[in-house]
This record gives C-alpha cells, structure tokens and sequence, in this order.
C-alpha cells in the first residue's frame, strides 16, 4: 500500500509541480518520505545504465538516450537532469505503472557523484559509466579524493564499469577488477608534451603518492601516465578514439568508426566516446552509433548560438567552482582560429546554495586568454572585482579588460561597439542573465 501511495503521490506532485516550475525533485522528495525504500520495490528493466563524474554527465547521457530511442529501444531517463536520489526518485515513479513496474528495455541515470552512494543502496547498475573527477564545488565536494571515496561506496562486484582510462583517479575505480572496460584517446594533434594549467592534479600517483610520469596530456592532467615507483599506469583502452581531425571536425574510434563533431573540444569527444562504449555494449553497431552522434547538437543548453548587436555569439556552459570546465571554454574559443572577445560572467556562484566563497577563480587559467586573437575580454557580474583582480595577476593587457557590474550595461556596450565573434562563458546560475539580451539563432 505505502509502495501504490508513494507512485500516486509523486505523479500528483509532479503535476502540480509542472505549472510552478518545481516538478524535478520535489515529488520524488515526498515519495521517499512515504515510503524510503520505494525504488528497491520498482520493478527495474534488467539493463540499468548509471553515469556519473564531475563533467560530462548530462551530455552523455542525452546521446545515450538520443542513440538508444533512435534504435527502436525504449528509455526511462533523468532527461532534466534532476541527478540527486529526489529527482531519480520522481524519473523512476513517473516511468513505472501504479503496480511499480517499469515496461522500458533501459533505466538509464544520470547521478550526481556525491549522491551515488544514496541512490544506489537500493539497487545496484548493471553498467556504470564514471566520465571524470576533478575538483569541482569546494563547498560542497572538497577535494576530488573526498569525491571518488564518496562514489566508491556505489560500486558493486557485479556492476560493469566504463571507466575513462586518461584520468589517473576514475582508473583507481579499475584495480583489482576484471568486469572493467575502458575508453579513452590515443596520443593526437592537440595533445602537449608538458602540462597546461594553474594546477596539476596529476603530479603525484594516486596510489602510492610518489611523482607521476606522463608520456602526453590531452588536456590538465587527463593523459597518458605512469608511476615509476608502484607501477600505476594508464590502462589500454577497449573503445578508444584512435584519430582526431580537429580541423575538419572529426574523429575516428577503434580505426573504423568515423563521426562528425558539430562541437569541436576534446571535451564533447570524451562524452561522444563514453556515449558510444555504452551503446555498443546494450548492442547497437558501431557504423549506426557513429551515423547518430554525427554533428548532434546537444538540446541541454550547453553550447548555444546566439546573436547580440553585430556580434554572432556561442554561450558555453561552464560550471563555477569547476575551473577545468571554464579551461576547455577558452581553449574552445581560441582553437576556433578566429579574433573573438570573451565575457566572462560571475552573478551567483550557484542556484542550490549561497556562498561568496571566490578562491576557485584562481584555479582557472585565465592565462590562456593572453593570446592575439582575443581582443576584448569582459568580465561582469556581482564577482566582477574578483574576476579583476584575478585577471590583474596574468599578463594579459589591462586595456582589453572591461569590468562591469550589471551585465545588461555589458550587453549594451557590445551591442554598441564591434562586430567580432562573441564566446559567453558562465554557469547555468547566471545564463539567464546574459540569454535575456540576445536574440537565439
């Protein structure tokens, strides 16, 4: 009884919560509190698909799902992306019959990574993407240690793990395990010999703690590694992108699998990539993967075109307090080979919590941002003094930077002044913001 009244609950929540913009988590919120073990009584489908990390969740587990219901499969998923055990909760209650059982061929779930070990106690994934881990929301994640001891309490001896093998801490996840596939990049053109960033989280071997040895860095300190002293090393890829023709936007997996990249970043590579393993193990051919996930245009809101005044504009989501996530922004926006200008946003460091706590700015390599192609840098919002002072300690030319408080008198004097390419980079907190001065293309 408690099992059909918690189902009823939920689905009348979920109603009500739709007209005032509440539907995500709240009945799923309710549904707990009525009965807390509600979804080990769900009938689940027997393939349960979980993808969690610090970056990358919502994005690949779209293509998943685009991929799969492409394929005549059909999916009950997180599509708004609600990932704590609330807004799994209101997916799982919404998706089953009143009788509590789910008639779908996949659960897939996209899972916040601190919330794993909740979801997760009351049943256990058949196959467990984990995408990244880096340091990510001090306030509430701490340290990416504290992260991956938090997500290991969610892995079970009969789950599958798909574990990206270029980052040295998701690999740790693999040790001792022989129900593990791999995915990750070969050695490429855009890849660096040393390491690029404001900090090296890959300096020292997760395991025994001494200097780690990289043969090549794709990106901060996701590469190719190894530890001379206990032997810890990047493990050989299953699924591997085995070609990257930035220029051309494409790349091509495992030496057959060609696909077209409507996003050109080693970013949206490595979520095309953890896309692709999972839906070649559910049983879709590689040739038909490749011809879906080809130039698709992700409909999360991550990456939009946009046009303000003369100036045509792309806003890329980039999460505050993640400062890898802003590094890939702005090596997006200079590898595009174009003069462009830059706004940074900073308003509310987040929608779920208040904090005023800025230190993770000084993460973030704004360095890269001293190049000949960026002409104007602006930097705006409530934080846009400590954007200031940051930049004040790179060597970028003060009279490119624009420091303005209130982001529609931003808006405005672009819209005034220039006609050059515009990348606004900020975080869903502040996006709303910025899009209301714009017109969508």
């Amino acid at each position: 009884m408690r099992k059909f009244l918690a189902i009823l609950v939920c689905r009348v929540i979920k109603v009500i919560g739709g007209f005032v913009g509440k539907g995500t988590s709240l009945p799923g919120k309710y549904a707990l509190k009525l009965c807390p073990d509600i979804l080990a009584r769900i009938q689940k489908p027997k393939m349960i698909v979980a993808v969690t990390g610090s970056n990358g969740k919502t994005s690949t587990v779209e293509m998943i799902a685009s991929v799969l219901k492409a394929s005549g499969k059909s999916v009950a998923y997180n599509a708004e992306g609600s990932n704590q055990i609330e807004g799994v909760a209101t997916m799982m209650l919404n998706s089953c019959s009143l009788s509590g059982k789910m008639k779908q061929d996949v659960l897939l779930i996209e899972s916040d990574e601190r919330y794993t070990k909740y979801t997760f106690r009351w049943f256990h994934p058949t196959h467990y993407v984990i995408t990244n881990l880096y340091r990510d929301q001090l306030t509430r994640n701490g340290h990416p240690q504290w992260v991956y001891d938090a997500i290991r309490e969610s892995v079970f001896d009969e789950t599958t793990l798909i574990l990206n093998g270029d980052d040295p801490t998701v690999s740790l996840f693999g040790l001792g395990r022989e129900n593990v596939l791999w995915f990750g990049l070969d050695h490429n053109s855009v890849d660096t010999e040393k390491f690029v960033g404001a900090y090296n989280d890959g300096r020292y071997c997760p395991v025994c703690g001494k200097t780690m040895r990289y043969d090549y860095y794709h990106y901060n300190h996701v590469g190719s590694y190894h530890c001379d002293a206990c032997g810890f090393e990047r493990h050989a890829t299953d699924y591997t992108v085995t070609d990257v023709d930035l220029e051309h936007s494409k790349i091509t997996v495992n030496g057959k699998d060609e696909i077209s990249l409507a996003f050109r970043s080693i970013y949206n590579i490595y979520n095309i990539l953890a896309a692709y393993t999972v839906c070649i193990l559910l049983g879709i051919p590689g040739e038909k993967i490749a011809a879906l996930v080809s130039n698709y245009i992700l409909k999360n809101g991550r990456y939009i075109e946009f046009r303000l005044g003369k100036h045509p504009g792309t806003f890329l989501i980039s999460k505050h307090e993640n400062s890898i996530s802003y590094d890939m922004s702005f090596k997006y926006a200079i590898a595009q080979g174009a003069p462009c200008s830059i706004v940074v946003i900073v308003d509310a460091v987040s929608r779920k919590y208040f904090t005023s706590e800025t230190s993770w700015l000084w993460d973030i390599n704004f360095e890269q941002l001293e190049h000949p192609l960026i002409e104007n840098i602006y930097l705006c919002g409530k934080y846009c003094n400590d954007l200031a002072m940051r930049f004040s300690f790179t060597k970028i030319a003060p009279e490119k930077i624009k420091v303005f408080e209130d982001i529609d008198a931003a808006c405005a004097d672009l819209r005034e002044n220039g006609s050059q390419q515009l990348y606004a980079v900020t975080c869903f907190s502040d996006k709303d913001k910025f899009m209301s001065n714009v017109t969508v293309k």
